[in-house]
């Protein structure tokens, strides 16, 4: 019997006893297949039925940002031509588009405490009553919610208890994610050496005040960008650990690293395919009952693969606005996904940006589920009246 086999058959057979010295054995030594093949067994039995999306806008608030990642893209700098600081006007007009086009997600993106850097942004906070990144996304959520009936859902980066709270008003989840729980990765010439947000402390800490706060969390992690097989199981450990302190993390994404022009990483190979559809499966094998989501848009070859991986969701996928965090790999259709999803034998369906099992038990507010109830089914997910426009 092959070494890893046992740990793959109690995988199966007790789904969630796997400790990280099981999950290293499986990656480093379970065959690719057999693994795969054990994932989506365990997606099928503990997260039966649809592969959802969030059909979404994404609303890219203002993209400068006080850290510096060594594979960004996303950040700019003052006199960019694709410098982002919208107004009011900007984001509903935004929104609108998307409640036309049948979107429920507004997505706020925003660099990291652009404020406490840059006196360009200070000012355009200034000049629209504002101190804070924080305070402007509330009231832009406040706006897009009352308008349009789009449910926001903030990804600001790291953020204080103090902060979510004033921010659980308007979004019904909200993002952060972890990307590896290696502090090695803050080192010199590393991947997050000029981020010092990217502490993996600052990043659990703020997944943990979410947790106290009852606030529904995205997160996951980034593959390939320099971490070990070892780093990469403790990060996946890290999420299920606190995931059983608070039930909060509400899905965990997996995105692999890509090489991008004219950043600090852009001679670094792209992560190699056959490692990340394990560290998906693995994920899977990990996690059981969690909602596990690849981005189809990081992987449009391949991406079906990841079905047969043990994915349930494929993230947010906008009819309206590009990936401005992944802008060089456009989002593939709605409808091409949804072929792809049915050719590996599931069917596809929308999802609201929180989950449909979140609606429960004082996730979020009595105010923001009846903006929920409008757009939801009886099972939580989007009306099908909805998304098909009748």
């Amino acid at each position: 019997m092959l070494a890893y086999s046992e740990t793959l058959v109690r995988a199966l057979e007790k789904p969630g006893s796997l400790d990280r010295r099981d999950a290293g054995r499986l990656l480093s030594q379970c065959a690719t297949g057999d693994l795969v093949h054990a994932a989506g067994a365990v997606r099928d039995r503990e997260k039966p039925g649809a592969v959802t999306y969030s059909r979404k806008v994404f609303i890219n608030l203002v993209n400068l940002c006080r850290d510096t990642c060594s594979y960004c893209t996303y950040k700019k700098e003052p006199g960019d031509p694709m410098l982002s600081m919208l107004n009011p006007e900007q984001v509903l007009a935004i929104a609108e588009a998307g409640r036309k086009a049948r979107c429920t997600e507004a997505l706020f993106v925003t660099g990291e405490r652009p404020e406490q850097k840059y006196d360009e942004a200070k000012k355009w906070l200034a000049s629209l009553g504002h101190s804070s990144t924080i305070d402007y996304i509330q009231e832009m959520g406040e706006l897009v919610l009352e308008k349009t009936g789009l449910l926001p859902h903030t990804n600001a980066g790291s953020m204080t208890k103090k902060e979510m709270a004033q921010l659980r008003d308007t979004n019904v989840s909200m993002g952060v994610m972890l990307e590896t729980s290696s502090e090695r990765l803050m080192g010199k010439g590393m991947a997050h050496e000029g981020a010092p947000s990217k502490n993996p402390k600052v990043r659990i800490k703020t997944l943990e005040g979410a947790g106290e706060l009852k606030i529904p969390m995205t997160t996951g992690i980034l593959v390939g960008i320099g971490e070990t097989p070892e780093e990469l199981v403790d990060s996946l450990f890290v999420i299920k650990e606190l995931h059983e302190r608070r039930d909060n993390i509400q899905e965990v994404i997996l995105q692999n690293f890509e090489p991008k022009p004219d950043t600090g990483m852009a001679g670094f190979a792209s992560t190699p395919k056959e490692y990340f559809i394990r560290a998906v499966a693995l994920a899977r094998l990990v996690m059981p009952g969690m909602n596990i989501q690849v981005p189809p848009n990081l992987n449009p070859a391949i991406y079906g693969r990841y079905v047969d991986a043990g994915i349930n969701d494929w993230g947010g996928i906008s009819p309206v606005t590009i990936d401005h965090v992944n802008p060089e790999f456009p989002w593939p259709s709605i409808d091409s996904v949804r072929g792809m999803t049915e050719q590996k034998g599931k069917q596809m369906r929308a999802r609201l940006p929180v989950y449909p099992e979140y609606l429960k038990g004082g996730f979020i507010s009595e105010r923001l589920l009846e903006y929920v109830q409008l757009l939801s089914d009886g099972s939580g997910l989007v009306k099908e009246e909805y998304v098909n426009g009748a």
